[in-house]
């Protein structure tokens, strides 16, 4: 009878496994050669597909220069084109030597049409040359942590120098994309630019016209998509980086390689299966608070009785800043927390000093920490504070 129950209970168990494998059954059959979804405020990588492998990434280089330009350039800056950037060839704007235009519509130029004319126009007057804008993309994306990043144009077209290609991975175009839509002190114009269906302007002189569409289909295909920018070159294939903000959460999919002509329309079948994953999947649960803290004995300190023997504790409390601790998790991801922090603190304490801080954990990797901090002032014993309490004790005072 036991064993009877115990495989119809293996089997039971088998059952309830399998139902909830297939409800979150990760994405399959993608076309991009390789393929990232980020959780765009935390970095945090919900799903790859070869997600370190270096590739060429075409127009999506764009991003970085446009983020550039604006963190380091004036909208109203006005933009001489020179004969590098007149001789850019197609997608292009097709603008002449010495033709005048405002930062801000070349800006539009570069993310709405892709326009590789306007690309090196705008690095050789935000960095004074191709080569030291450059400089720029590279030092950026080093400081946002790209470690297999490496830019030597601002348009993305295929290149390759004694340092090696014009090339990223699908993690760290992610990671840049996150960088300029949630974290950039430009993210707003960044979003308002890409965003934007259209665009129509003038060369300063107004001797010619320019009217720019937006080519990122994305943005009509799912209700929350907000950004992005698509790419191709013969090396690259198509390439894409598009964000989506939905319900609080923002999800970033970067995808390289996806295909070669006739195959346009992969890169908006693998980001809307992307996202869609996301959103039926993640969603922000709120992390335990209730974990009891312990009190921590204060040497050296000022007992809240007064008395010569008794001990000094300190009461503390995790500090979550606006008082709602969340994490981005699927439906089947647990999170474990754990208290480092010290047994002993000496006097003086004040309130608000930090003694530990509160570790959560997802599958051993540390997602969240928050300070605990004490609740309550403790002065330091003195010995003019031990005199008086001796005193007290033997004299009855």
């Amino acid at each position: 009878m036991r064993r009877f129950w115990a495989i119809l209970l293996c089997a039971c168990l088998c059952i309830v496994n399998t139902v909830y494998a297939e409800e979150i059954e990760e994405p399959r059959n993608l076309y991009a050669q390789s393929a990232v979804l980020m959780d765009a405020e935390s970095g945090r990588i919900l799903f790859e597909k070869n997600g370190q492998e270096v590739l060429a990434m075409a127009s999506t280089t764009k991003i970085m220069t446009c983020i550039l330009a604006l963190e380091k350039g004036n909208p109203e800056d006005v933009v001489t084109a020179s004969e590098l950037a007149a001789s850019q060839p197609k997608v292009h704007l097709g603008m002449r030597t010495g033709e005048k235009y405002k930062l801000e519509d070349l800006l539009y130029s570069l993310m709405l049409e892709s326009h590789n004319d306007s690309a090196v126009a705008i690095a050789e007057h935000v960095g004074g040359s191709v080569e030291e804008f450059a400089k720029f993309m590279n030092e950026k994306a080093k400081a946002l942590g790209c470690k297999n990043t490496y830019y030597i144009t601002p348009n993305g077209l295929d290149e390759t120098d004694e340092t090696g290609m014009h090339a990223t991975t699908a993690t760290e175009l992610a990671r840049i994309m996150s960088y300029c839509i949630m974290e950039s002190p430009k993210k707003e114009e960044f979003l308002s630019i890409t965003s934007m269906p259209s665009h129509s302007f003038s060369n300063v002189e107004e001797s010619r016209h320019f009217s720019c569409s937006n080519h990122n289909s994305f943005l009509g295909m799912m209700e929350g998509a907000i950004s992005g920018k698509t790419g191709f070159t013969g090396k690259a294939g198509y390439c894409y980086v598009g964000a989506l903000e939905r319900d609080g959460r923002t999800f970033v999919v970067a995808l390289l390689a996806c295909g070669w002509p006739n195959n346009k329309n992969y890169k908006w079948k693998d980001t809307v299966k992307l996202m869609e994953y996301a959103l039926d999947n993640y969603t922000y649960r709120d992390l335990d608070q209730d974990l009891k803290l312990p009190t921590v004995v204060v040497e050296d300190g000022v007992p809240e009785s007064d008395k010569l023997f008794d001990e000094a504790y300190v009461n503390l409390e995790v500090d979550y800043g606006d008082g709602v601790a969340q994490v981005l998790l699927r439906k089947d991801e647990q999170v474990d927390a754990s208290l480092k922090m010290e047994e002993v603190v000496s006097a003086p304490v004040k309130a608000g000093q930090q003694v530990g801080k509160m570790v959560y954990y997802l599958e051993g990797d540390i997602i969240k920490e928050y300070p605990i901090i004490v609740v309550n002032n403790v002065s330091q014993r003195t010995i003019s504070w031990v005199f008086d309490k001796i005193l007290q004790l033997y004299l009855g005072i």
